[in-house]
């Protein structure tokens, strides 16, 4: 069943007094429980194709449509907030470092109105355990986590509103490679457990192939290859494709 509907997707930015396209005419669709990477290099629109659909950017033309019901042409709509919910590359820059590991952790859904504060504690304690971070860390201050821990906190955050569907930004580049791995797990089971759909925003084709059900791959703002993970990672159809799976084996 159909999540996630995104039609005919256009930004476009000014750069020195002339328009140009930071992302053009991207269509694909997102099935419930369904993992999609989407993929390219630095530049290629894929970020901000992730900030219109999570309501942080506006669009200039192109419609979306999330559990039937468009939220494109307007402002972050707070049922739309709950059911969607987006992690980032640099989590700390996403909390108030003045506040408790807790208190972040709690900020969104409080922000919806949608539990008692009784209830929200007690939520946030349960995810503590779920994302592996120690029970005695709640009263820490964000500033005080090292990265990995602050991308737990972050998902954490995520999950206590209960959303149907997560975008994860570059969510593990800036780790180094154990805790990456230890954050793709935890990612994994979520899909596995919680059956929740994601739209998972990277550079690395075989990390997105690896992990997701489905790959697109964009190039200068447009979609240029979309299909199921080991079909585009085995056969790659484009030139650039093969380029970004070039990149790492080179690496």
């Amino acid at each position: 069943m159909e999540l996630l509907k995104v039609e005919n997707l256009t930004k476009k930015f000014k750069k020195k007094g002339i328009l140009f396209p930071a992302v053009s005419q991207v269509s694909f669709t997102l099935e419930k429980g369904e993992c999609l990477g989407i993929v390219g290099e630095s530049g290629c629109g894929k970020s901000t194709t992730a900030n219109m659909i999570a309501r942080l950017q506006k669009e200039d033309e192109g419609e979306i449509y999330f559990e039937d019901r468009k939220i494109s042409g307007g402002m972050l709509l707070k049922p739309v907030g709950k059911g969607l919910q987006m992690i980032f590359q640099n989590p700390q820059d996403s909390f108030d470092p003045r506040d408790s590991v807790i208190e972040g952790i709690m900020q969104g859904a409080a922000a919806y109105g949608i539990y008692s504060r009784k209830e929200l504690t007690e939520k946030a304690l349960e995810l503590f355990s779920y994302v592996g971070l120690k029970e005695e860390y709640q009263n820490r201050k964000i500033r005080q986590l090292s990265g990995g821990e602050c991308q737990r906190a972050a998902i954490a955050r995520a999950l206590i509103c209960e959303p149907k569907l997560l975008i994860c930004d570059e969510a593990t580049s800036a780790l180094d490679v154990l805790v990456q791995a230890q954050i793709i797990d935890l990612l994994k089971r979520l899909k596995e457990e919680k059956g929740m759909s994601m739209l998972f925003i990277t550079h690395d084709l075989p990390l997105a192939a690896a992990f997701c059900d489905r790959v697109a791959v964009m190039h200068q703002g447009r979609i240029i290859e979309i299909g199921a993970s080991r079909e585009v990672l085995k056969n790659p159809r484009q030139e650039e494709t093969q380029k970004l799976l070039q990149a790492v084996l080179t690496i």
